[in-house]
């Protein structure tokens, strides 16, 4: 199952990383001509001139429980020109890692889940400078509130980097919370997790608690403060770029399993 986290995770973290090195392997070429989504027995799938797409890996037949994923991954199939570009297409990468993980990985990524939320992002603050401090405050500090009571769970946030361990009953909740969940909203909630570095803000999200927009500016509060006082750099900017179309993504889907 671990060998099964760190393969999803590495091929959904970093968006950025993942197109450069597309743009150096040789592509291959567009083989298809007819691009169709449609339903099928288990849920919905993508035909590419008739024929069902399979994950790359483990060559298994894609179906999706939503009909608008299956929508998105046809009209990234059909965007394709010539060549066929995977950094192109999240929403298909995204779901081929959630397929080829398969059924067996989804306790592993719900832990994966609870154990980003036990040393969660929200839960380590700057002592200081004061603009760091308050800018933390206004976009975490409510988040906590909202999730504690929403779940009924206490946290206990910390200065500094040394671990704070976090009740165990607040970690047991979180893991009930998930236990029910689809491989496909696991999937898009792992890759949320790592591209925010925290799994609350991911349950704030599927949970109605906070939105996307309010998920990404929590996540990136340091790096911000980090641009106000010593700029932007434009090599950062695109990976920051790069994984927000991840994030998005991961939203798109979550959305789509929510509906």
């Amino acid at each position: 199952m671990r060998d099964q986290l760190e393969d999803i995770q590495k091929h959904l973290d970093d968006g950025y990383g993942r197109a450069q090195h597309l743009n150096k392997v040789e592509l291959p070429k567009r083989f298809y001509k007819e691009v169709a989504a449609g339903p099928v027995d288990g849920g919905f799938t993508v035909t590419l001139d008739g024929r069902q797409v399979r994950t790359p890996g483990r060559k298994i037949p894609v179906i999706v429980p939503a009909a608008p994923i299956a929508t998105a991954m046809a009209s990234e199939w059909a965007a394709q020109g010539e060549f066929i570009n995977p950094g192109t297409m999240p929403t298909v990468r995204l779901i081929n890692s959630g397929v080829e993980s398969g059924e067996d990985s989804v306790p592993a990524f719900r832990d994966e889940i609870v154990k980003f939320a036990g040393g969660d992002l929200l839960l380590y603050r700057a002592e200081s400078p004061q603009g760091l401090v308050s800018a933390q405050e206004q976009h975490w500090d409510d988040a906590l509130v909202r999730l504690a009571r929403h779940f009924g769970v206490s946290f206990q946030p910390t200065f500094g980097i040394l671990h704070q361990a976090q009740p165990q009953t607040t970690l047991d909740r979180l893991a009930e919370v998930l236990a029910n969940e689809h491989l496909i909203s696991l999937t898009a909630m792992v890759s949320m997790t790592g591209l925010t570095g925290s799994g609350l803000l991911t349950l704030g999200y599927w949970h109605k608690l906070i939105d996307a927009d309010a998920v990404w500016a929590a996540a990136h509060v340091d790096e911000d403060y980090q641009i106000t006082q010593w700029g932007s750099d434009e090599e950062a900017a695109d990976r920051r770029a790069m994984r927000r179309v991840e994030f998005d993504t991961a939203v798109a889907v979550l959305e789509a399993m929510r509906a």
